[in-house]
């Protein structure tokens, strides 16, 4: 019969986590998942050309087929579907520079420091923790999540539509990598982007945007988008992971030079994690609110409801959303009135 009582089972799971955490770290590190991109092998066949012992890559790979990054059969390790897209060096979407990222001191500080951020309800690294001026952080940052942003990205773009011939005027507030201006570039061919960001980010996006063959389109404005003018009239304006850094007033000062930066007609998209109004659901998209207590001032992630509020007040007559899945974020389309 079923034990069916109270289990300790979700306590161990996540005090645990992190030998799952330091697992794919040391896999990465010994480009174990590329060393199987040409078929199955043993632990044997592994260990050489891995540099490790055939024991340690014997355990290693069992506990990472246990959790679902390699499967196993007849004594051979495979790749998944999952393992061999993100995790194999070759891939156009390999992610080995986004697990630096994200284990990068700069953040994983944040974490370890979690009980004085909610005690105090903000980070306690800092005054304002990742969103201080010029933190050299988004230059990792941008080099980092490149490989991630691509299939949102395309999303995103997808998303204003019409002829692909069109003279788009393009803001891409935050650019960062550059991504989503870039993919902007190479779908509507006479479109033209301005990148505004920080001057060191902006020569990523500008090396991301010379590797597309768009170099020529995207014109770079540095500096903080707080205080430098963003120019304009634009057709659109792209709100690409920035509102969750910051409270709903400040969010709505963005907003509103979103709106004064557009012209008649023009649509200002934003890329979110957009919790429903219970706050837990989507976990991808609720979860990361705690990112944000851990590593902001003020941070949060908002639901459709605040940022529908923050766009009515900023002048915007219309808002849309639009789940992106299977990434973990959400789209708002936000439309000035053409009058």
């Amino acid at each position: 019969m079923a034990f069916s009582g109270p289990s300790p089972g979700l306590f161990f799971e996540t005090i645990n986590s992190y030998q799952r955490t330091q697992a794919l770290r040391t896999a990465i590190e010994i480009d174990l998942f590329s060393q199987l991109s040409a078929g199955p092998k043993t632990a044997a066949q592994l260990a050489s050309p891995c540099g490790s012992s055939e024991r340690g890559i014997r355990i290693l790979a069992d506990y990472l087929t246990i959790i679902g990054f390699l499967t196993k059969s007849e004594g051979k390790y495979a790749l998944t579907a999952d393992s061999a897209m993100f995790l194999v060096r070759q891939s156009p979407a390999y992610l080995g520079g986004t697990l630096q990222f994200l284990l990068s001191p700069g953040l994983t500080d944040c974490f370890d420091k979690l009980t004085p951020a909610v005690r105090q309800g903000g980070t306690a690294v800092s005054d304002e923790g990742t969103v201080s001026d010029d933190n050299p952080i988004w230059v990792d940052f941008a080099r980092a999540m490149a490989p991630l942003m691509h299939l949102p990205a395309q999303q995103l773009v997808g998303l204003i539509g019409g002829e692909s011939t069109q003279p788009l005027r393009v803001l891409d507030v935050a650019a960062g990598h550059g991504l989503f201006g870039i993919t902007v570039a190479k779908m509507y061919p006479a479109a033209q982007i301005t990148a505004l960001d920080w001057k060191n980010v902006l020569a990523v996006a500008a090396e991301h945007a010379q590797s597309a063959g768009v170099r020529e389109r995207l014109h770079l404005k540095p500096g903080s988008a707080f205080d430098t003018d963003w120019g304009g009239p634009y057709d659109i304006v792209l709100l690409t992971n920035f509102f969750h850094h910051f409270d709903l007033p400040t969010c709505e000062l963005i907003a509103k030079r979103a709106f004064a930066a557009l012209a008649p007609g023009g649509r200002a998209i934003t890329l979110e994690f957009v919790p429903s109004e219970d706050r837990i659901t989507p976990p991808g998209a609720a979860t990361f609110a705690l990112t944000m207590l851990a590593t902001t001032a003020h941070g949060d992630a908002y639901t459709f409801a605040e940022y529908e509020q923050v766009f009515k007040n900023a002048g915007f007559t219309r808002n849309d959303f639009h789940p992106l899945p299977p990434t973990m974020q959400q789209a708002i389309v936000s439309y000035r009135d053409p009058s």
